[in-house]
């Protein structure tokens, strides 16, 4: 067993800021690579494979279950190796409610963030997946269900390439990870409403796709609660934005961490 999620470094020097990867439910370090060679000649990388999830297996301690303090305390665990005591970090989709869960509990940590597709409040929409996912799970095979929440999210044709993506990133999961993850529901509507309200005191940017009909109504509200937080809707885009629009995706987030 090892005690370390599996990463991978792009290191330039010990002058240059660090950059933290934290991708999102079913997927893996590879979510980021289109991310890898933009990133590199301006920022120290650190990519990593959250608990179960890509190269990430049999991490030691092991949880019956999982809340977000085990995700987060993982991440710090790496960081913690290296003597990483600040950094920016990038995050996708559920990444967002962990790296909030990171500045709760390690707030100096922190440097800027960066939250593509994120999930900040719980929606009707939320609340029905989620749900439907709990009941459905005892009738359709586990990686069955997650396909048809693929379809769902990114229903569309130019949403197509990040949704398969996801599908083959989604396979390294059995389903008795898959479950532990599933699980983290119980914790996660909680968290959504604790840190919706709670003031954000870094800058942060937040990318959208004018066509993630599940999380952009949320992302919207939290824009207008956060002082600090800047809101860009990319046009004719899904849920994952730094797949799909990689190239504007990028160019947003290197000019908003290297501006001072």
């Amino acid at each position: 067993m090892s005690k370390l999620l599996y990463h991978e470094i792009e290191k330039i020097s010990d002058d240059h800021q660090w950059v933290v990867f934290i991708h999102g439910a079913g997927g893996a370090i590879e979510t980021w690579k289109f991310q890898v060679e933009a990133f590199r000649p301006h920022f120290n990388l650190m990519l990593l494979d959250l608990r179960d999830h890509g190269r990430s297996k049999n991490i030691d301690p092991e949880h019956a279950n999982y809340d977000f303090d085990v995700v987060t305390k993982d991440i710090l665990a790496v960081l913690d190796h290296y003597e990483i005591n600040k950094a920016h970090f990038v995050s996708l989709s559920l990444g967002s409610v962990i790296l909030q869960r990171l500045d709760v509990l390690r707030p100096q940590l922190i440097d800027r963030m960066v939250m593509a597709g994120g999930i900040f409040k719980a929606t009707f929409k939320m609340h029905f997946f989620v749900h439907s996912a709990k009941f459905l799970n005892y009738l359709l095979p586990y990686r069955t269900l997650y396909n048809i929440f693929a379809y769902i999210v990114l229903p569309k044709k130019n949403h197509q390439f990040s949704r398969r993506v996801f599908q083959r990133q989604f396979k390294r999961l059995t389903r008795k990870e898959y479950l532990k993850w599933v699980g983290l529901y119980r914790h996660f509507f909680r968290a959504l409403r604790e840190y919706f309200h709670r003031p954000v005191d870094k800058l942060s940017l937040v990318v959208m796709g004018e066509e993630d009909h599940v999380f952009i109504k949320a992302a919207k509200k939290f824009d207008r609660v956060q002082q600090h937080v800047t809101l860009e809707i990319l046009e004719e885009c899904g849920h994952i934005v730094n797949i799909e629009q990689h190239q504007r995706f990028n160019e947003l987030a290197i000019d908003f961490l290297k501006t001072e």
